[in-house]
């Protein structure tokens, strides 16, 4: 990816990256690593995995990979654990990981609502929680939440997702409210439909064109939109931002 701006405070930051094997967050992988931040990233994809370190080889800070499936609780925090353990704590986390699968209300059964909250949302908070004690041991730190438009717009399909979706935003201002004192920030991001190979399975070529023309600027959003909108968001050039959303979605409405 090509980079507009660098951030000095990021270099040598301790980050973590859920999902971060394919689309959005391969590209935040990817863009940390190149500002020199100090990258562990985990995801259930081994392969994709090994192929994103791979490839940053040569980047300022080669990305490190743990395979977790965040939906286990217990794994997840020994994780974090470990990645505080070899990076010396941690100082920024990137709530990123999550699975947008179709569904009808009337397929829905108590089981699958519980797997579908444990992809998309339980584990944003307790990533947090074990990430929250090495950040007040560094004196302070961000966490960057990742909403979704579809809630906002309320999308055919995706009751769930958009519940886990929805339910983040609050997640974050809570969390902003309880953890500023510690000097740790919480903002969600936001994105529109961004333009990755897993968004292509469900979008026609007519579909994407609908989007567009639904948009208030021309084109489609890319993974380094949102990239750059979580390297500001994580810098100390955004020190006064917390507890809000912050949308790159082109205007879609």
């Amino acid at each position: 990816m090509s980079l507009s701006a660098a951030y000095p405070s990021l270099a040598g930051k301790r980050v973590f990256i859920s999902g971060g094997a394919s689309g959005i967050g391969e590209v935040l992988v990817e863009a940390f690593a190149m500002q020199g931040a100090r990258v562990v990233f985990c995801d259930i994809q081994a392969e994709a995995a090994a192929e994103v370190v791979a490839r940053l080889a040569s980047a300022p800070a080669k990305p490190a990979y743990h395979l977790c499936d965040l939906r286990d609780i217990d794994a997840s925090r020994a994780m974090i654990e470990r990645v505080a353990a070899d990076l010396g704590g941690i100082d920024i986390l990137i709530n990123n990981a999550a699975n947008d699968d179709r569904h009808a209300v009337g397929d829905v059964t108590p089981d699958y609502w519980d797997e579908r909250m444990a992809v998309n949302l339980r584990h944003q908070f307790f990533l947090a929680q074990a990430a929250v004690p090495f950040m007040r041991e560094a004196g302070g730190g961000a966490i960057l939440n990742f909403g979704s438009i579809s809630w906002h717009l309320g999308l055919p399909d995706l009751v769930l997702y958009q519940t886990a979706k929805a339910a983040i935003e609050g997640l974050t201002r809570s969390l902003a409210r309880d953890l500023g004192r510690d000097n740790i920030r919480v903002c969600t991001i936001v994105p529109g439909n961004v333009k990755t190979a897993r968004q292509e399975k469900w979008y026609t070529p007519e579909g994407e064109a609908e989007i567009v023309a639904a948009q208030c600027l021309p084109g489609r959003i890319v993974p380094a939109d949102v990239a750059a909108l979580a390297l500001f968001l994580a810098s100390d050039d955004a020190r006064m931002c917390t507890g809000h959303e912050y949308f790159v979605d082109a205007g879609w409405r």
